[in-house]
C-alpha cells in the first residue's frame, strides 16, 4: 500500500510546478489583452461634411451609442471639403488601429468620377464596416406652385421644353446628379440652377423662382411643416419608412428612377479585423435600438447596418452608377 502514495508523493511536486508554469503564462496573456483591450483611447469619426447635417446627425448619434458598447469615447470631427479630399487624408494619415475612423456615403462614390486627381481610392485605402443609414432625397415646388404631382410638372416641361428652373446644391452633389438623372430619365429639357447652400435653394424655391428643387427631407422638414413648400415626389424606388406619404419618381411615371444616398463606417485600410467585426456587431445592435431608430426616421433616414461586404459593393455599384450619369450629363472633372 505504501507504492501508490510513494508514486503520489514522486509526482505531485512536478504537477505543481506545471500548474504555476501554466499560471505565470497566462497572467501576461491576460494583462497584454487588457492593455490591448479596444479601444484604447477616444475613438474619432472624421466627416467630410460640416455639422448639421444629415450625415453629421446619423454619426453623432451613432457615436453615443457606441461609447456606451464600448465603454470609451466616440466622437465626430467634422472635416467638410471638396470630394472629401481633407478628411480623408486625415483618415488615411492615422495609424489603422481603429481609433480613427471615416465616414463614406454616395458623395464618395461620386468624387471617383468628379475628380481627375483624387488623392485617394476609398476601394483600397479604407476597410468597411458597415452601413448606418439609407436615405431618399425629395422634389419639392413652392406652396403657390401650380404643379400639386410631379406628373403635373412633367406635362408642363415637356409642354414648354427649357422654361423649368430645377434648382440644387454645387454641381457634383448628389441633389445636384439627382437632377441630371432625373432630366435624362424622363427625357425633359430644363434648366439646373445650382446654389451655394441648401438655405438658399429653399429661398429660391418658396420665392417661386424655382420650378423644382431636390434635397434631403431633412433640410426641408421645417418648411414642409410650415406649409412653405410642397413635396412632390421622393427618389427612392419604393416609398420610404421615413416618408411613407411621398410618392415616389417611379410612381409618376419615371421608370427605374432609382435614388437612394447612404452614410457608412470605414476605417483605414489595414486596421486588425478583429475590430472592424467588433464595430460591425456593435452596429449591428445600436442601429437595431428602437429610440435610434426613431431619432433618424424623423428625419427621413433609415437606419440600417450591413455586412462589410455589402457596403463595399454599394459603393462599387454606386461608383459605376455616377460614372455614368457624370458623362452623360457632360460634368467636366474638377
Amino acid at each position: 500500500m505504501t507504492f501508490p502514495n510513494c508514486a503520489v508523493s514522486r509526482f505531485s511536486v512536478p504537477m505543481s510546478m506545471a500548474v504555476l508554469v501554466l499560471v505565470s503564462l497566462a497572467l501576461p496573456q491576460r494583462d497584454a489583452f487588457a492593455e490591448t483591450r479596444y479601444p484604447g483611447k477616444a475613438v474619432r469619426i472624421v466627416l467630410p461634411f460640416a455639422a448639421g447635417g444629415v450625415a453629421d446627425i446619423t454619426a453623432r448619434v451613432v457615436a453615443d451609442r457606441l461609447g456606451v458598447k464600448f465603454a470609451g469615447r466616440f466622437y465626430v470631427e467634422n472635416q467638410p471639403g471638396a470630394g472629401g479630399i481633407a478628411a480623408a487624408r486625415t483618415v488615411i494619415a492615422s495609424p489603422p488601429d481603429g481609433h480613427t475612423l471615416a465616414l463614406l456615403s454616395n458623395g464618395t462614390a461620386i468624387s471617383v468620377s468628379l475628380f481627375s486627381n483624387l488623392p485617394y481610392d476609398p476601394l483600397k485605402d479604407f476597410a468597411p464596416i458597415s452601413s448606418l443609414g439609407f436615405f431618399d432625397f425629395i422634389f419639392a415646388t413652392s406652396a403657390d406652385s401650380p404643379f400639386k404631382t410631379l406628373a403635373d410638372l412633367i406635362a408642363a416641361a415637356k409642354a414648354k421644353p427649357g422654361s423649368l428652373n430645377v434648382g440644387t446644391i454645387n454641381v457634383g452633389s448628389t441633389q445636384n446628379l439627382s437632377a441630371e438623372l432625373f432630366r435624362t430619365a424622363a427625357e425633359l429639357d430644363f434648366v439646373i440652377i445650382p446654389h451655394r447652400s441648401t438655405p438658399e435653394v429653399l429661398v429660391s424655391t418658396i420665392q417661386g423662382n424655382l420650378g423644382l428643387m431636390i434635397d434631403s427631407y431633412s433640410a426641408m422638414k421645417g418648411n414642409l411643416a410650415d406649409g412653405k413648400i410642397r413635396a412632390l415626389a421622393a427618389t427612392g424606388p419604393a416609398r420610404s419608412a421615413g416618408t411613407p406619404d411621398i410618392a415616389t419618381v417611379q410612381e409618376a411615371g419615371v421608370a427605374d428612377y432609382d435614388v437612394v444616398s447612404w452614410n457608412a463606417l470605414f476605417a483605414p485600410a489595414g486596421t486588425p479585423p478583429e475590430i472592424t467585426t467588433a464595430l460591425n456587431q456593435a452596429l449591428q445592435e445600436v442601429l437595431a435600438e428602437p429610440d435610434v431608430k426613431k431619432r433618424l426616421l424623423e428625419l427621413g433616414i433609415e437606419a440600417k447596418a450591413s455586412t462589410p461586404e455589402e457596403i463595399s459593393a454599394r459603393l462599387r455599384s454606386d461608383i459605376d452608377k455616377w460614372r455614368e450619369v457624370i458623362e452623360k450629363a457632360g460634368i467636366q472633372k474638377q
